[in-house]
């Protein structure tokens, strides 16, 4: 077996250092994510700099990397809170939220990777506290459920403002009430639509009774006019021209004889 040059064995932990510290420094950020640079012998976490972003990176090997995904995520939570009155209501709720990009480093240096449940939750479930409790359970199971949706998420972007997190929606999916209390809600709710409709009925019957009575007053107006207008002269005018217009008919042959009270002819026969 041959030896190994003198200048072997230095070369060959030379390369085997080399291999460790490159293996150390490399470090790779993958998409959605982005690294915050821990300097061990330089003040620690680093703040003022923009954190490393996707890609390849080569650090000191006593340096370290701690990644954190900085796309949008969702918290989905299920919450018992109560409302005005005292009961128990159940809301499912999402959260979308994400880390502020360039403010990495603070988080890191002041909540760390469980900022979710350091902060976020918390928030949320504080929110949604503050917020059903001024509302009975009538108006969350029916008009109130987008209001209550934008007030949890105006509190607690509030409360998040200052914690290095950004909080893009909040979705109310479901209010679930006790049976009981939704049952009574129901009942009460179609009871509400049956005296609408009974209101509208009434309301119809009686504009058209309304309209009927104009339409008659109208009528007895009108022959009241006609009436007061009408003489025995103009009705005997009248009559004489009827009868003019009949005679002239080829149609017709009229036999006059006398004369009636009125003293218009009188029409015996016709073909």
């Amino acid at each position: 077996m041959e030896k190994l040059p003198k200048f072997g064995i230095p070369i060959i932990i030379i390369l085997i250092i080399a291999i460790i510290v490159i293996a150390k420094s490399a470090v790779t950020i993958d998409s959605g994510e982005a690294g915050v640079l821990y300097k061990t012998f330089d003040n620690g976490v680093v703040t003022d700099e923009p954190p490393l972003g996707e890609g390849f990176h080569l650090i000191a090997p006593w340096n370290k990397v701690f990644v954190y995904e900085v796309r949008q995520q969702e918290l989905f939570e299920k919450m018992k809170v109560l409302s005005s009155n005292g009961l128990e209501i159940q809301i499912d709720a999402s959260a979308w939220y994400q880390p502020v990009y360039g403010d990495l480093g603070n988080l890191h240096q002041s909540l760390g990777k469980d900022y979710l449940q350091r902060v976020i939750q918390p928030a949320i479930r504080s929110a949604a506290r503050s917020v059903v409790g001024r509302y009975t359970p009538e108006q969350l199971y029916s008009s109130k459920r987008d209001a209550i949706q934008d007030e949890i998420f105006e509190e607690t972007k509030t409360i998040l403002s200052k914690q290095f997190v950004q909080l893009n929606e909040v979705l109310v999916r479901d209010v679930t009430l006790p049976n009981t209390i939704k049952e009574a809600i129901e009942r009460k709710l179609r009871q509400e639509q049956e005296s609408l409709e009974y209101e509208f009925r009434l309301v119809t019957a009686s504009k058209e009774a309304e309209k009927v009575r104009i339409e008659a007053q109208g009528k007895a107006d009108a022959n009241k006019i006609l009436s007061a207008s009408l003489t025995d002269k103009i009705l005997q005018d009248k009559g004489i021209d009827a009868t003019l217009k009949l005679a002239e008919s080829p149609n017709a042959k009229v036999v006059v004889v006398g004369s009636g009270e009125s003293g218009l002819p009188l029409i015996l026969g016709n073909n």
